[in-house]
């Protein structure tokens, strides 16, 4: 099975088949969980300087940070899901 990639913006891509959740930033688990992926340096930053809009868990334990709108990023797996 090859491995699909997704964009979430700026040229970045993430494996679809590993994203466990995509959520927003402004809750307060959202914050907690970019927070101590910081602290375990398992934070990536793929906003090139822009307002975080969505957080993408993968997993491998890694935080991925996207300036693009979560539902964005979910509409575009759900069109890999039907694939």
């Amino acid at each position: 099975m090859r491995a699909t990639l997704i964009n979430i913006g700026f040229g970045n891509s993430v494996i679809a088949e590993r994203i466990i959740a995509v959520i927003t930033p402004l809750s307060a688990s959202g914050k907690r969980i970019r927070e101590e992926a910081k602290e375990n340096e398992s934070l990536i930053d793929a906003t090139h300087g822009r307002k975080t809009r969505a957080i993408i868990i993968m997993d491998s334990k890694h935080v991925i940070l996207s300036a693009m709108q979560p539902e964005t990023i979910a509409n575009r797996l759900s069109s890999h899901a039907e694939e």
